[in-house]
């Protein structure tokens, strides 16, 4: 399975990728399971989250500011620490 990847994208970056036209979502801090069925992208814009994966590859964090690509497939158990925003998308 390909691994979480997580990288801080330069302001042409994001403007590249269009990340302001994409939708938001919302996490209050809690923790939950979530299995990803296709590739997302997601520009965090608040909080800090560290992910589990289900497969024992070391946990994976990221905090506002990071552009994060979870691959489609990937298993996990969410830890929101402080309460997530990001701008998201699906590919």
């Amino acid at each position: 399975m390909s691994k979480i990847i997580v990288e801080k994208p330069s302001a042409e970056k994001l403007a590249a990728l269009g990340v302001t036209k994409w939708p938001t979502w919302s996490k209050e801090v809690s923790q939950f399971s979530w299995t990803f069925s296709t590739q997302e992208i997601a520009y965090i814009l608040e909080g800090e989250v560290t992910i589990q994966p289900n497969d024992g590859s070391g946990d994976v964090s990221f905090t506002a500011g990071d552009l994060v690509t979870f691959p489609a497939g990937l298993s996990c158990t969410w830890n929101v620490k402080k309460a997530l925003r990001k701008h998201y998308q699906l590919g």
